[in-house]
Formats: C-alpha cells, structure tokens, sequence
C-alpha cells in the first residue's frame, strides 16, 4: 500500500473537489445562461437509466453480504423488479415489490 502524508492527502482531496467542481461548472455556469439544443436535453433524460443500473449491478451480481458471491435471492429480485417496474412502470412499486421478495428469498433459501 502507499504511504501518503496528511498533505499528500489532502492535496489529493482538494485537487478531485476542484475537478468536481469544473466539471459541474461547465454545465451550470458555462452553459446555464444559453439554451442547450434539443438533442442534448433529449439524451439528458437517459442520464438516470444509465446510472441507475450501473450503481445495482455490482450490488446484484456481487453482494457485499455474501463476500462476493452471487446470490439466487438477489438475482430473483432484481428480476422482479425490472418485470413490476416494466409493467407496471411505477418505480415505487417495483422498489416495494423487489424488497419484499428479496425478504421473502432470502427466509425461504436462507
């Protein structure tokens, strides 16, 4: 492992909090007084369904509680997730319907 001082570290903290901060910049202040066309909006709205499964797959595939190793009870209620989510398409639900039968799967499979 490195060893880093307090400064490096903090150095380190303040330069990625400076990159952050550009980056959201660059759309807020830069841009924010001009109006963006709409193929930009268009593919803006996609942000969060990209996101989102990138943030719950790891969760899904390898779950810190089982040390990493795929588990059916967290698979079958992803699964169920998306199918509430699709036909239903009310996220509220499809989050209540793919807790509970993560709780239900994981009484049953242990």
């Amino acid at each position: 492992m490195i060893e880093l001082s307090n400064a490096q570290i903090w150095l380190v903290i303040l330069v990625l909090g400076a990159g952050t901060f550009l980056i959201r910049w660059s759309f807020l202040g830069a841009l924010g007084r001009y109006a963006m066309p709409g193929w930009v909006l268009r593919l803006l709205r996609y942000t969060p369904v990209a996101v989102l499964p990138a943030l719950v797959a790891p969760l899904v595939m390898w779950p810190a509680a089982t040390e990493g190793q795929t588990d059916p009870a967290r698979l079958i209620a992803a699964v169920v997730t998306v199918a509430v989510g699709m036909i239903w398409k009310n996220m509220l639900a499809a989050i209540l319907a793919g807790a509970a039968t993560l709780v239900l799967t994981l009484q049953f499979l242990g």
